[in-house]
């Protein structure tokens, strides 16, 4: 199977805020929403949307087996494992196991996430 797909729309757009969810454990400060998924291989792309002010440093950084690639869609969003704030534009490929975050941003950020769960390095 490949992933889903879906007739253009306007993740942003007011009438379809209803499509995010809160991220757990940070029900208060993010909100994701997944844009495509393989149940097959459990690879997904999703934005996520951190609120003003959003700060995760009690929750530290995080890591995972497997690849992943962020773009930085709109706002900013600091990482304290690379001591680096992510402007709009940032791109980065993360490689199996590499650390990052907490994260904390000022303004709010909108993060494109494409991760791949089945390509455990």
């Amino acid at each position: 199977m490949s992933k889903t797909t879906v007739t253009y729309w306007n993740t942003l757009l007011p009438e379809n805020h209803h499509q995010w969810q809160p991220v757990p454990g940070l029900e208060d400060s993010a909100e994701a929403v997944t844009l495509s998924l393989d149940p097959d291989t459990g690879e997904y792309t999703r934005l996520t949307r951190f609120h003003p002010g959003t700060d995760t440093t009690a929750a530290g950084g995080k890591s995972h087996d497997y690849p992943e690639e962020i773009y930085i869609v709109s706002g900013r969003l600091y990482d304290q494992a690379f001591d680096l704030w992510l402007e709009t534009g940032h791109y980065a490929s993360r490689p199996p196991g590499e650390v990052h975050g907490p994260f904390k941003t000022d303004v709010g950020c909108v993060v494109l996430e494409i991760s791949f769960p089945n390509r455990i390095g």
